[in-house]
């Protein structure tokens, strides 16, 4: 049995601004970890702090509307997928992370948390932002 982590927040940011921090690698170093991300299906990058370096691939972009990679850290082999939904107040974002296995109970748990964090940091970012 594989579990998902989903994370949804509305936004009172236009759609174009959050789509921009969610594939500028100097903005998603900001809120989420160094990168050389580009937005190329199948391409590889990196995600990496002090503590962890993630694999990834792009497998799917579908401009302004949604994009999603492989994670792979440590034991965990993941997809993250990002939705975003515009709305009369701005945009609807929504994070799903599949692919943790029943006896991953510490990477899910780390996992809630992180994105959790990551998001409210992404929020902060966006208010920054022109």
């Amino acid at each position: 049995m594989s579990r998902t982590v989903t994370v949804e927040r509305e936004l009172p940011f236009p759609l174009a601004r959050v789509w921009r921090a969610l594939t500028t690698p100097s903005l998603m170093a900001e809120w989420l970890m160094t990168t050389d991300f580009a937005p190329e299906e199948g391409r590889r990058f990196t995600f990496t702090n002090d503590w962890l370096t993630v694999n990834c691939e792009l497998v799917e972009i579908d401009p302004m509307t949604s994009l999603a990679y492989r994670w792979d850290a440590l034991e965990l082999r993941s997809v993250v997928r990002w939705t975003l939904t515009p709305t009369a107040a701005g945009t609807r974002l929504r994070m799903e992370q599949t692919g943790f296995g029943a006896h991953q109970g510490r990477e899910f748990g780390g996992a809630r948390a992180g994105w959790t964090r990551f998001l409210d940091q992404l929020e902060m970012l966006l208010e920054r932002m022109d």
